[in-house]
């Protein structure tokens, strides 16, 4: 289940103009359709820094979030997002896991079937990771989506490893399903959930 990092808790600080969260720095195009609509949606407008930054190859998401924050805040100051996500599918023992956009860059969908041809297992987990940094403090948000590996790529949308993952419960991959039904299901879904849950309750804090 998504839960909220406790050593990044500490919310004291936190200041928010309105409902504007101001800042998700990516450079991935897709990434920022998928996850402004998830949180405009939900009451929080999001303006983008189109720019990229180092991303530590350490052991787990929320690793590679909180030095992306430590890395940009002297950068760019403060109220910024960052996210992260990695396919981790069982039989591979998790790979690619953190090193997701390293394996889709350079063997992509079709490589990681490869790996796969001839074995049934084919469970897998999407997990995503938020980072946010506002009044100085940081919290990191994270969430799952468990399924399968796909026998073959379907779809033509999402972005990805989202033609080969098939959600649990579905017989469709991400790539088949609109954003709206993605976005319902998936693991950056229920991270924006706990992200939207907790600056309103920051706002009624505040009040």
């Amino acid at each position: 289940m998504e839960e909220q990092d406790e050593a990044f808790k500490d919310i004291s600080d936190i200041t928010m103009s309105g409902s504007v969260l101001t800042r998700f720095v990516t450079s991935n195009d897709a990434k920022f359709r998928e996850v402004s609509k998830m949180l405009r949606e939900r009451g929080i407008q999001v303006d983008r820094v189109r720019t990229s930054y180092p991303e530590v190859q350490g052991d787990t998401l929320r690793e590679v979030v909180v030095s992306a924050l430590e890395w940009l805040s002297p950068r760019l100051g403060d109220d910024l997002l960052v996210d992260d996500s990695g396919l981790f599918i069982r039989p591979l023992l998790g790979f690619p896991g953190v090193y997701s956009s390293y394996v889709y860059r350079t063997i992509g969908c079709g490589g990681v079937l490869r790996l796969l041809q001839g074995m049934r297992d084919r469970e897998a987990t999407f997990e995503a990771c938020f980072g946010l940094l506002t009044g100085g403090r940081s919290v990191v948000f994270k969430g799952h989506c468990p399924g399968a590996i796909a026998e073959e790529e379907r779809g033509l949308g999402g972005f990805g490893f989202d033609p080969i993952f098939v959600p649990r419960g579905h017989t469709r991959t991400f790539a088949e399903m609109s954003l709206t039904e993605k976005n319902a299901i998936s693991h950056r879904g229920r991270v924006a959930e706990e992200l939207v849950g907790y600056l309103e309750n920051v706002g009624r804090e505040r009040r």
